[in-house]
């Protein structure tokens, strides 16, 4: 890692280290495994988080080149990230990058829904993506470099009839993100937010087939997205010292309708 220079107009000389620990949480799913893909494409030494689906995760990990670590936990609980980020320390140093992926959905219209059942994604969305920024954040602050990006959805920017808890959890990460922004960016640490639209992984398993075909008939690009593509994004955000506290969506222009 090359020594912090600043110059007269402010800019921190590139501290990104040769091979960035990067840490995905949600990364046994379709498009938090893409996320770790690519991040060791571009020389990351990745941190797969689990909940539950070790033989998922184990299947990511063994598509990876550069040397990697299985962390399983609860992301709603604050002991189990501080226990799970301890490991990461340990097999592989500070996290440089964290992509905040782990998610739930239970969707229901609220005037049907318990009391826990909307509060659980809460606690996992919103309450678990602060958790591993929380986690992460100091060492990031010390060294000066750091990336942190919250994996958000059109249902935190648009209304979706049924999913109050949902949207609710991710308009709450993507004020997190941009005051998290505010508050870091002068020591070299962005913040961002990632909105991917429409995919086929187990989030929208339970769809039919005929919702699927109604709704990419409706977008302005009129197909799904793959988690492969929306994982590419991700480069904006490594290589660019100055988009911070900004929600950048990949999601076919559902955003705009």
């Amino acid at each position: 890692m090359s020594e912090q220079s600043a110059s007269g107009d402010g800019r921190i000389a590139n501290l990104r280290p040769e091979h960035p620990v990067a840490l995905v949480t949600g990364a046994s799913g379709g498009l938090g495994g893409a996320f770790a893909v690519e991040l060791d494409s571009y020389g990351c030494r990745v941190a797969l988080h689990y909940h539950r689906s070790d033989d998922e995760a184990r299947a990511i990990q063994s598509r990876l080149k550069h040397d990697s670590v299985l962390v399983q936990g609860d992301v709603a609980s604050w002991e189990s990230v501080k226990e799970l980020h301890a490991r990461v320390r340990s097999e592989l140093g500070d996290v440089d990058v964290l992509v905040s992926n782990a998610a739930i959905r239970n969707d229901s219209l609220m005037a049907m829904q318990s009391p826990a059942s909307w509060r659980q994604v809460i606690d996992t969305n919103l309450v678990g993506t602060f958790h591993v920024c929380r986690a992460v954040l100091p060492a990031m602050l010390k060294r000066r470099w750091g990336r942190i990006v919250n994996i958000v959805s059109p249902s935190g920017l648009i209304a979706t009839p049924g999913q109050t808890a949902y949207s609710a959890s991710k308009a709450g990460m993507i004020g997190l993100t941009r005051t998290l922004a505010a508050e870091c960016g002068r020591r070299g640490v962005t913040v961002n937010a990632l909105s991917p639209g429409f995919m086929e992984t187990r989030l929208t398993s339970g769809a039919s087939q005929q919702f699927k075909d109604t709704m990419a008939a409706k977008l302005p690009v009129p197909r799904f997205t793959t988690p492969e593509e929306v994982a590419g994004s991700i480069a904006l955000f490594l290589d660019n010292d100055y988009v911070t506290g900004q929600v950048v969506s990949v999601d076919g222009g559902i955003s705009i309708m």
